[in-house]
């Protein structure tokens, strides 16, 4: 009985392991497919590390690496989806697909918007593609952070974790009340 105990406190007193997700993200930036491949503790895949492009029958659209902070750029050249995985090793495989109509607007036929003068000043002023380019640019790198800490913050309080902590808890009450009814039978023998 002494043996179930101590085992019974070891696990009690054991800590969790620290598991972490594959987390990866793209994004349109003008002509090209921006992402960012990471884990869901915030460590970024190192430079150099390869990100192959396929189509949705894993046939090979191309290649590109990871740069400086987990990103990576690739052109496309057809409008079909594209599926980009990436191996970060340790079985952590990143895969992500995006779909025609995420893809670039010049894939999908659509053209830039065309910059015009103001007649007044009271009329709205077009934006040159140039200047959209960078705000989405700057909004990107404000919205990177969030996204990691979102994504570890989803790792770390997901459903199973809650309803695994409730699970624990039962477990050790009914523990317990084992324990007080062996004590209450010897007691009564």
């Amino acid at each position: 009985m002494r043996k179930f105990l101590v085992l019974i406190a070891l696990l009690a007193f054991a800590n969790p392991a620290d598991a972490h997700k594959v987390v990866a993200s793209a994004w349109t930036d003008g002509a090209d497919i921006e992402g960012e491949v990471g884990l869901s503790n915030g460590d970024v895949a190192l430079k150099g590390t390869v990100v192959e492009v396929f189509d949705l029958n894993d046939n090979p659209l191309g290649e590109t690496k990871i740069g400086q902070e987990g990103l990576f750029r690739f052109t496309p050249t057809k409008a079909i989806p594209h599926k980009f995985r990436a191996n970060l090793g340790a079985g952590h495989v990143a895969t992500l697909i995006m779909q025609v109509d995420e893809l670039p607007d010049h894939l999908k036929g659509e053209k830039a918007p065309i910059q015009s003068q103001p007649k007044s000043t009271d009329q709205p002023v077009a934006v040159s593609g140039d200047i959209q380019r960078l705000v989405a640019k700057a909004v990107r790198k404000e919205v990177q952070p969030l996204r990691k800490e979102i994504a570890s913050y989803k790792e770390k309080n997901d459903l199973q974790s809650i309803l695994g902590g409730i699970g624990y808890i039962l477990g050790l009450i009914g523990i317990a009340f084992y324990i007080a009814a062996r004590r209450k039978e010897k007691k009564g023998e």
